[in-house]
């Protein structure tokens, strides 16, 4: 179908205004123009029983996360969410509406995680991080209120690529059975020239150019673009990860890899939900004050979530 009227709404006025592509500008001036277009579309945060900031180890020093606990229920479930904008951009701030909603939704904590950016901080930096996190929070599960049988991950973009990153680093530890991967239009192969990416070079939406950009920020040497930590799509064997919910837009030049890489979750045996949203651009998820579809997909996110803390 044509580009959705919200979206299209979305685009004339970027057109008008001759706001700059991201990956023109700086990282700095991207990185403050990226949070203000993600907290210009959201909808209004959404109150919560408690919302904390914690430092915690990492791997390169400490972490900022953030937890929301939608209730005062102990133990509650728990989503480790990874926030997107390419491994350069982003921030705990500009996943907060969508976490608060996912905790609400969902029933469960969330514990969104201040990974390490590039490219000071380039591969696999933000992949460790992210990982360590995941972690600690199984460690300290008592202190948390969270259950530590019922943890998943997730994440949108550059996360839902961590998100897909860290499973395959669960699987290896072996002693921590995740129960669910919640990939929103993730970057699953960075070495992809496929259809999606060849065909969506609009300048007034995320495209071709701003993989690019993104990605040349995040990897340091060629040999980094075929790791699995980077490209989980060119994993060797993706048997015994998680079971996925995998949500790609129409509009986006990581549609084909985001299901590219749902099939092949399919065929290795991991039960797998795809969903592709008709009309939709890479980054309408977070657009939940301005898109139906960001409303319905979050939704679609939360009861993934509820079936797979649900007890057995």
């Amino acid at each position: 179908m044509p580009l959705h009227p919200q979206l299209q709404t979305l685009r004339e006025q970027r057109a008008r205004s001759g706001a700059a592509p991201l990956y023109s500008l700086s990282v700095e001036e991207a990185r403050a123009a990226d949070l203000a277009s993600i907290r210009a579309a959201a909808d209004s945060p959404r109150a919560l029983h408690e919302v904390t900031d914690l430092r915690i180890p990492g791997p390169g020093g400490e972490l900022a996360v953030r937890v929301y606990r939608p209730s005062a229920g102990r133990p509650l479930p728990a989503l480790l969410y990874y926030f997107g904008g390419g491994w350069t951009l982003g921030s705990i701030d500009t996943a907060d509406g969508l976490c608060r909603d996912l905790a609400a939704e969902a029933g469960c904590l969330v514990v969104t995680v201040g990974y390490r950016l590039a490219p000071e901080h380039p591969f696999p930096a933000a992949v460790h991080d992210c990982h360590a996190a995941l972690r600690w929070v199984a460690g300290h599960a008592e202190e948390l209120g969270a259950d530590p049988a019922r943890l998943a991950v997730g994440g949108d973009s550059a996360g839902g690529n961590l998100a897909a990153a860290v499973t395959l680093l669960a699987r290896a530890d072996g002693d921590l059975a995740l129960a669910g991967q919640l990939l929103v239009y993730p970057n699953t192969d960075q070495l992809a020239d496929d259809a999606s990416m060849r065909d969506n070079a609009d300048p007034w939406q995320f495209n071709h150019h701003s993989v690019a950009w993104y990605r040349r920020h995040y990897l340091t040497t060629p040999g980094d673009a075929e790791h699995p930590l980077a490209s989980p799509l060119r994993a060797a064997d993706l048997a015994g990860l998680p079971p996925a919910l995998v949500v790609t837009a129409e509009y986006d030049p990581l549609r084909d890899q985001g299901e590219a890489y749902a099939a092949r979750l399919a065929a290795a045996g991991v039960p797998v939900e795809l969903t592709r949203y008709p009309g939709m651009a890479h980054g309408f998820f977070t657009m939940t004050g301005i898109v139906d579809a960001a409303r319905a997909a979050g939704h679609q996110a939360a009861r993934f979530l509820r079936d797979r803390f649900a007890p057995s």
